[in-house]
């Protein structure tokens, strides 16, 4: 419900109380952007419990009589819950400076669900997020794909796979960041002869586990044994026209599905990306600056991408953007030329198809998660707040709420990871905070 919009308590009682989490419920009167179908005026979003049931126009959508009605105001705009491909919240560094190449490193290891970061990316509208380790190293780790879920531990808001094991992809880079002192490289060269190498040894490692010989257990090729059998996908940070090219070549030599993250000269390479059908996880930022391999970060990368045909998501790499201001990042793109449809799925379904998590999320489909978000008004309008982020059908971010406000609008114990960064609703900033409700 969207307080800020209704009489106080003037209607109903039901309109003025929050239902309790699975309840049925319809929201009735937004604009619905479902992205996998065209936008509905004067829409219906039925939602049982954590799951979405159905979408459509008022009078085309049957409301059960059981069903809490939320009468949304006209104007009010529904979005499926925004996809983050690309973050570093939850306090995760990375690897250490033992060398270059730590595929048995994991983020799931490492999050913190108390930093303020979570809390700031509901805030955005942002309901699921690949965790990233740090790009200071050619392979960095096990990337995290979360859900921001109420929850305790990091067990409760991963993903996982099929088998149960918190389901990621891994992070690799090129470029600068990965060229330092021995025993990282020094050159473009040597990074691309390492990654070869190291791949190299896993396809040999990943032969011999099928052998009546097999050897000894190593984390790090296990790794990239499920790189190699499409498993895990690449997350490939890369900026410079040339290092994405390279990116490309070894994508092509050693058969790994990848996704080119940041690409900051995608504009100049974009026909070659498409024709390589290798997706972009694209950002766009307002305050140039920063290494001088992105000295080439233009926002027309993304018309230029979409044109070639390429599949584009955005994300924020949170804190080089703040995941509060997420959606500015399609706005900067539309601004530059990229179609409102598109941009809307760079925030969305793009993005859950990058994570391989698109049957769950990214669209406003009956079956698929009820994660969305309620915004005031248009999405690429400066003006429009996120008003409420629902995860799973349960309400993770209220505007209304004071604790959810000091969040969305700062404060010092708003962004302090610890005591003011993941107290309850309702708890003072020094609170004993035992979960993330």
């Amino acid at each position: 419900m969207v307080r800020s919009f209704l009489p106080a308590c003037g209607l109903a009682l039901a309109l003025c109380a929050t239902p309790a989490a699975g309840e049925l419920r319809a929201f009735v009167g937004a604009t619905l952007y479902p992205v996998d179908a065209p936008a509905v005026e004067d829409g219906v979003l039925l939602v049982d419990g954590g799951e979405i049931r159905a979408v459509g126009a008022r009078g085309q959508v049957r409301i059960p009589s059981r069903a809490e009605v939320v009468e949304l105001p006209a104007g009010t705009v529904i979005l499926p819950g925004l996809v983050d491909s690309h973050s570093h919240i939850g306090e995760v560094a990375g690897g250490d400076r033992s060398g270059p190449i730590q595929p048995e490193a994991r983020a799931f290891d490492a999050v913190d669900v108390r930093s303020s970061g979570l809390r700031r990316a509901l805030a955005g509208g942002i309901t699921s997020v690949n965790v990233m380790p740090g790009s200071g190293h050619l392979i960095s780790g096990q990337t995290l794909y979360m859900k921001l879920r109420a929850g305790t531990t990091i067990d409760d808001l991963a993903y996982r796979f099929d088998d149960g094991a918190p389901a990621g992809g891994l992070k690799m880079a090129n470029g600068t960041n990965s060229m330092r002192d021995a025993p990282f490289p020094g050159t473009r060269a040597k990074s691309a002869a390492l990654l070869r190498a190291a791949y190299i040894e896993a396809q040999a490692y990943a032969e011999r586990r099928e052998s009546d010989d097999p050897p000894d257990r190593d984390l790090g090729k296990d790794a990239l044994a499920e790189v190699l059998s499409g498993r895990r996908m690449v997350h490939f940070h890369s900026h410079r026209h040339d290092d994405l090219m390279t990116a490309i070549r070894l994508r092509d030599e050693f058969g790994f599905r990848m996704v080119l993250h940041h690409t900051s000269e995608a504009w100049r390479v974009a026909d070659e990306i498409a024709e390589a059908d290798v997706p972009v996880s694209l950002i766009l930022i307002d305050s140039p600056g920063g290494k001088l391999e992105a000295l080439y970060l233009e926002a027309r990368s993304a018309p230029a991408l979409e044109q070639a045909g390429a599949s584009v998501a955005f994300h924020t790499d949170d804190w080089i953007t703040d995941s509060r201001y997420f959606l500015r990042m399609a706005a900067f793109g539309v601004r530059a030329g990229m179609t409102r449809e598109t941009a809307l799925r760079a925030l969305t379904l793009a993005g859950a198809e990058m994570l391989d998590l698109d049957d769950r999320i990214g669209s406003l489909t009956p079956g698929k998660d009820a994660d969305f978000v309620i915004l005031s008004g248009d999405p690429f309008s400066v003006y429009t707040r996120v008003l409420e982020t629902w995860v799973e059908g349960e309400k993770r971010f209220d505007l209304d709420d004071p604790d959810d406000r000091a969040i969305a609008e700062g404060g010092a114990n708003a962004l302090t990871p610890g005591d003011g960064a993941g107290h309850l609703h309702g708890a003072g900033p020094h609170a004993d905070h035992g979960d993330l409700r």
